[in-house]
């Protein structure tokens, strides 16, 4: 059984403050059933530090846990605004998103730059959550499939199936991001099923099995049932339903 997992993406929201009233939110209505679940918060990384000291603090970082929403694969450098893995691990973080639709169109990051991160954060003994999506325009080409596989088997390059067992891979529909269009049960079990086939071919049987394959793409709590029924979907990476900490706890509480 793939233990499932829901990962908070707050991307750029919430300051200092707010970002510990929310943690502090969530901690209060921690449960020890939240145990079976896979939690993890990323909040902005100037945040980081404080969300995990009220964690530490409750006495809750061993389940609740938080991570990164991008990282540089050099560790050290002349890399001005980019945020080191070592750097990310100092301050208490345990996994990392990479691979965002938004960091791909808006920052230009590439298959290539991804590959790098996964293999840096392997190396760090970190989890890489690796997002991985079409365009509105990729899916109605009917091309989807083959453009998701695609940018999986790039992120993946390289590595041994041991090492692959040990990422996550979060399907994120683009036009399903901020829109408020959600792809159906059956549209997201379709791209998630095919992604663990793809890494059955690349990697065997036991890796795909293996692997979480989380649904990136505007989960809440009204759709979350269907898409957790889902048999390939172990989970979510939660965007605007990770900034309410009521919203927030619906979504854990669905995978229990």
């Amino acid at each position: 059984m793939r233990k499932p997992m829901m990962a908070g993406n707050w991307k750029m929201n919430n300051n200092w403050a707010e970002s510990v009233v929310l943690a502090q939110q969530l901690s209060n209505r921690y449960d020890e059933r939240w145990e079976d679940v896979e939690v993890v918060l990323c909040p902005p990384a100037i945040d980081i530090k404080a969300v995990y000291s009220v964690l530490e603090f409750d006495r809750r970082e061993e389940v609740v846990k938080v991570g990164g929403q991008n990282c540089h694969w050099e560790a050290s450098g002349a890399f001005t605004g980019e945020i080191s893995i070592p750097m990310l691990q100092a301050v208490g973080a345990t996994h990392c998103i990479i691979g965002h639709s938004e960091r791909r169109g808006y920052f230009g990051e590439t298959d290539m730059d991804v590959n790098k991160k996964v293999k840096a954060l392997l190396a760090a003994h970190m989890t890489p959550i690796v997002c991985c999506g079409e365009s509105l325009g990729v899916r109605d080409s009917g091309d989807y499939i083959e453009f998701i596989t695609k940018q999986v088997s790039a992120a993946f390059a390289g590595l041994e199936p041991a090492e692959v067992k040990k990422c996550v891979v979060a399907y994120e529909p683009i036009w399903a991001i901020g829109t408020g269009r959600t792809a159906t049960p059956e549209q997201a079990e379709e791209a998630c099923g095919a992604i663990r086939a793809s890494i059955a071919e690349e990697f065997g049987a036991d890796t795909a099995d293996a692997i979480r394959i989380l649904y990136g793409g505007s989960m809440k709590p009204a759709n979350v049932e269907g898409l957790i029924a889902m048999e390939d979907i172990d989970g979510g990476l939660i965007g605007g339903a990770a900034l309410k900490a009521d919203d927030f706890v619906k979504l854990v509480e669905a995978c229990l």
